[in-house]
Order: C-alpha cells, then sequence, then structure tokens
C-alpha cells in the first residue's frame, strides 16, 4: 500500500504509527500541541493522544532534553521537537555532556530512547538561527545517533526506526522539503535506519550526500544527463554511524566523488566522508575528492542565501574539475 504524501505528512503518520504501536512513546516541545508545530508536523496527535502524550513545554531547550532523560529513566521513549536548528544550542550541554553519555556513564544497565527532532536547513527564505546546519556536532559526538531523511519514504519510516532505537537518535528534518510529496510504501521499510543507499545509478563520478542535498544532487546528476555525463548519486542517511559499503563501491566503480552538504564546508560531514574514501579508495580514485559546502561564514540574511548555499551549479562546476583530472 502506497500513498503520495508530503515529507511533514509522512513524519506525522510515522509518529502517530508509533505512539499507537507503543503507549510509551510521548511527544514534547514547544507549540506541538496545539498549535502542532511551526511546520506542522505534529498536527492532530493532541486531539488523538491527549495532553498526557503530547506536552506543549516551556520555551527552555536545555529543560525539554533534561525532562526527556527523566522521562527515559522511567521507562518511557520521549521524542522531543527543537523548534528550529539554530535553537538547539540552549540544549546542547543537556545533549552532548548528559545524554550522549549517560549510557556509558552507567555501564549499560540503562538505555535512553530518545529522539530529539531537529528542522534543519535553509532554502525557506529566513534568518540566522532559522536556517542552520549544526549535524556535525552532533555526529562528532560519542554516543549520539545522527539520521537525516531526504524523502517522504525515509521520513515516514526512520522516525519509526530511531523511536524503536534504545539508543539517543539525533533525528534532523530538512524543512525545505518538507513539502514536496513523494510515493510513501506503507506496508515495510526499505533499508534499516543506519543504511546509505545509490538513489540514482551512473558511472563517471560519485555525487554524494544528505538530506537536503540529495534533491540538488539528482536534479544535478539530471543536468548532467542532458550532457551527456553520468553521475551516481548516494544517499548517506545516516551521519553517525556511517553505512561505508554503498559510498565506497559507488566511488571504486566510477573513480571520482563529490561530496555536498548545506553546512559550511569546513570541518563538515564531507570532510570525513572524504577522507575515508581517501583512505579506503585510494587505488580506485582518478582525482582528488572534492567538497561543496556553504561558505565559511554566519548565515546571510534570507536575499542572500542563494548565494551562500551550494546549489546544482556548484555541484556541476565541481564535477567538471574532477572530470577534468
Amino acid at each position: 500500500m502506497t500513498q503520495q504524501l508530503p515529507l511533514a505528512r509522512a513524519l506525522n503518520a510515522g509518529l502517530r504509527r508509533a505512539m499507537e504501536d507503543d503507549p510509551k512513546v510521548l511527544l514534547m516541545g514547544e507549540d506541538i500541541g496545539r498549535l502542532g508545530g511551526v511546520f506542522r508536523v505534529t498536527d492532530g496527535l493532541l486531539s488523538t493522544f491527549g495532553e498526557e502524550r503530547v506536552l506543549d513545554t516551556p520555551l527552555a531547550e536545555s529543560g525539554i532534553v533534561g525532562a526527556a532523560i527523566g522521562l527515559a529513566l522511567r521507562g518511557y521513549r520521549p521524542v522531543c521537537e527543537i523548534q528550529f536548528d539554530g535553537f538547539i544550542y540552549p540544549g546542547f550541554d543537556q545533549i552532548t555532556s548528559q545524554l550522549a553519555k549517560l549510557t556509558n556513564r552507567l555501564e549499560g544497565t540503562q538505555s535512553f530512547p530518545i529522539v530529539i527532532r531537529v528542522p534543519y536547513g535553509g532554502h525557506i527564505g529566513s534568518i540566522e538561527h532559522h536556517s542552520e546546519s549544526p549535524e556535525t556536532y552532533f555526529a562528532h559526538t560519542p554516543g549520539l545517533r545522527v539520521v537525516t531523511p531526504s524523502n517522504p519514504n525515509d521520513g515516514y519510516w526512520m522516525i519509526q526506526q530511531a523511536i524503536a532505537s534504545n539508543d539517543p537518535v539525533m533525528f534532523f528534518e530538512p524543512k525545505s522539503r518538507y513539502w514536496p510529496k513523494g510515493e510513501v510504501d506503507l506496508a515495510a521499510p526499505s533499508v534499516d535506519l543506519h543504511v546509505s543507499r545509490v538513489v540514482r545509478p551512473g558511472t563517471d563520478a560519485t555525487l554524494i550526500g544528505y538530506g537536503p542535498m540529495v534533491s540538488v544532487l539528482l536534479a544535478a546528476a539530471e543536468i548532467a544527463a542532458g550532457e551527456g555525463r553520468s553521475l551516481e548519486v548516494v544517499d548517506v542517511r545516516s551521519l553517525s554511524p556511517i553505512d561505508w559499503g554503498p559510498i565506497l563501491g559507488s566511488v571504486e566503480k566510477t573513480g571520482r566523488a563529490v561530496v555536498a552538504h548545506e553546512a559550511p564546508t569546513f570541518l563538515g560531514i564531507g570532510a570525513e566522508i572524504a577522507a575515508t574514501i581517501q583512505e579506503r579508495a585510494f587505488y580506485s580514485l582518478e582525482a582528488p575528492v572534492i567538497r561543496v559546502g556553504a561558505f565559511d561564514v554566519p548565515y546571510p540574511p534570507a536575499k542572500l542565501e542563494k548565494l551562500y548555499l551550494p546549489d546544482a551549479d556548484r555541484v556541476l562546476d565541481a564535477v567538471d574539475r574532477t572530470l577534468a583530472y
């Protein structure tokens, strides 16, 4: 059974199904109840599950995460919403100093099945603190799982898989992809939570990305096809842990790689992917791995974000550079 759903509605359906399946799953965050969240991802869940399971919290991200830790200790599976990516920093200490370390600190005697939902990325015409990409901070933190869907089907299944995990999961949602529709298979997930996937086959070079960048890479590959170039696209999906098999297998086939993300290029996820390709697929490379990302400046005013964020043209420029070797 399939449906055409936008990512926001697919996430809503995934949350609903998880809550129906397990009474210990509860949602908490700013304006997620009566309002249904800023992006309406939790719309209608309050009327179904009530105020004891869909909690409107104070504007205090540290308090949201701290309360979730306490609830997890009591056997619940909290799903926290951080309203915007840039609002996560007041809760950063709770996430990285406490949540990420508690299972290890307690020698595995207690699990902390907490999901922290983070709408992230640009292309919505907003300002700093509403359009940032802070995923690297958390992927760098041992003890956290970090994932990001790029399409509605992944959104529907990955949110359920994240909730079922006994480890803390940072769930980054590309808000620029909330409303384009895609096919959602309601019967069964296509892959596990931490699996990378080739989403477009090709032979000349590999484009690697995640979240909001996957649609940009697919658009670049389509343009390139019209020019006689065959580009393979890999959706990383899981940023910690990373499933290297499909990534390395693709690069070993094409011999060239371009890694792209909306976050600033310096010390981004792309740097880790490029370094690992160089270490583990060096003898397959015909050219250096090229990174494409946002510029290393604070997020600009909305009118300038198209100049700041990587687009298909910048990706194709990197492809030209790697094919020139």
